[in-house]
């Protein structure tokens, strides 16, 4: 009987992947707290999710591959340096903008970085509890 690994990973491993991105941009964010006209941003979780489900989940990979806008900056990986904004990223909203035209609430940022973070870490332990419920089965043991 064979194993399709990534069907039983599930959405988990995809999540993973997401919520490492959104680290990222929400780091970036509040690292550009003080940056005139800098524009805060976000990934639209859901509308990735969902894209990387109907495409397959993981086996199509690409779509949740890092990117850049520019080929001075730090790429990913080699495979997608130049290809345009990461899938989801939009400009988030400001509540109140301040006059050098910077849209970064940091309080905001905060907020969305530790509730990111708690829902990175629900992911990976879903994961792990996969990942034993395989040793169990191959090895017999608990």
């Amino acid at each position: 009987m064979s194993l399709n690994l990534d069907t039983y990973l599930g959405v988990d491993q995809d999540a993973l992947k997401l919520y490492g991105q959104r680290t990222a941009v929400l780091a970036n964010n509040i690292a550009n707290a003080d940056t005139p006209n800098y524009k805060a941003q976000d990934i639209d979780f859901r509308a990735v999710l969902s894209a990387t489900a109907g495409a397959g989940g993981s086996s199509g990979g690409g779509s949740l591959a890092l990117t850049t806008t520019n080929g001075a900056h730090v790429s990913g990986s080699s495979a997608t340096a130049g290809t345009g904004a990461t899938p989801g990223l939009k400009y988030r909203t400001p509540l109140a903008p301040s006059l050098d035209g910077n849209t970064v609430d940091v309080q905001l940022e905060q907020a969305a970085f530790a509730d990111n973070t708690v829902r990175y870490q629900a992911a990976l332990s879903f994961l792990s509890g996969k990942f034993k419920e395989l040793m169990t089965a191959i090895t017999g043991q608990s």
